[in-house]
């Protein structure tokens, strides 16, 4: 069905962390409630557009509840296994993600996959303008000199996805609930990993 894609000759990868390469532990909910955010507003959006007396201690918050979330990650089923076949077919792999570096690397580290990403191919909140926006995606692409049809976008959320439209990359969506709620962004919607490995054969 998805052989179009040509997912055995893509040689560059990307992927979102929470809820992708990890299960999160992050508990949304409470981190809105904890900051005064309506229920569901994107939290980044709502604290950029805040005046920054009013922003700054907020940030703060947040980020403490992030890395204290981070260390509480596990890692997706599937997850060592579809990196490490990459790996060993030679592909650039890479993290595109809305957290911060710190809580990027506890994450990491703590689901034991920190050694499948160079430093320079990890993208946080702060180092491109964060998902939706492609320019994360974009930046990766000029840095590995790499073609939009040679590059994979993984994410499980709507933002991951439009980022990948954005750019103009394959975007697959992970869902292990089935319910694949954005199907007009997303060109690959699989329930686990192992769906992507066999593609790759």
């Amino acid at each position: 069905m998805w052989e179009q894609y040509r997912l055995h000759q893509r040689n560059h990868w990307i992927f979102d962390l929470d809820g992708t390469l990890t299960i999160s532990a992050h508990d949304f909910v409470y981190i809105r409630d904890k900051l005064g955010l309506d229920a569901n507003a994107p939290i980044l959006e709502a604290l950029n557009a805040m005046p920054e007396d009013q922003a700054a201690p907020l940030w703060e918050s947040l980020n403490e509840m992030e890395e204290y979330f981070a260390g509480q990650s596990s890692l997706m089923h599937g997850a060592i296994e579809l990196l490490q076949k990459l790996q060993a077919r030679g592909a650039q792999l890479a993290i595109l993600t809305r957290n911060t570096m710190p809580v990027v690397e506890k994450t990491l580290s703590a689901c034991g996959i920190d050694h499948f990403f160079p430093p320079e191919q990890i993208l946080d909140r702060d180092s491109c303008t964060p998902k939706p926006s492609p320019d994360g995606i974009r930046h990766l692409l000029n840095y590995w000199q790499a073609d939009a049809d040679d590059t994979v976008m993984v994410g499980d959320y709507l933002y991951d996805l439009q980022a990948g439209k954005g750019a103009g990359v394959t975007t697959i969506h992970l869902d292990p609930q089935g319910n694949f709620a954005w199907p007009e962004v997303a060109d690959i919607c699989i329930r686990e990993f192992a769906e992507i490995e066999a593609l790759l054969k």
